[in-house]
């Protein structure tokens, strides 16, 4: 075999190893996620998320976790429950305005979740 022909085959190689690591970890979606659009993503399906009811009890019953969310930045931070992307199904999207107001959320949510309930963290 030809070097240039062994050195095409390691790369095809590589970008197929690249490609099924990518679609198991979704390593590459997170990082861009996290280091350019300064946000946080659960990449879930609509099966993996809870319903609507579900994330709508959870969250009355944290109201005072939300409103703590809020007050990082009063008026700019925005605690939404999503339904758009999946009817029946839900997920709670936090939207803010600064690196330093994401730091803040992330410190009083301290967990993958927010008390079971899939969130995204959106920078506005």
């Amino acid at each position: 075999m030809l070097p240039l022909a062994k050195v095409g085959v390691a790369l095809l190689l590589g970008l197929i190893v690249l490609v099924v690591v990518e679609s198991q970890t979704r390593f590459l979606r997170r990082l861009y996620v996290d280091a350019v659009l300064d946000g946080r993503h659960h990449f879930l399906s609509c099966d993996q998320l809870p319903t609507e009811a579900e994330v709508r009890e959870i969250v009355n019953r944290h109201q005072p976790v939300i409103e703590r969310i809020e007050r990082v930045n009063p008026g700019r931070i925005y605690v939404i429950i999503d339904t758009l992307c999946c009817p029946g199904k839900a997920d709670l999207l936090i939207m803010y305005p600064s690196h330093a107001d994401r730091a803040e959320i992330e410190k009083i949510i301290n967990a993958p979740t927010f008390f079971g309930v899939p969130h995204r963290l959106r920078n506005i």
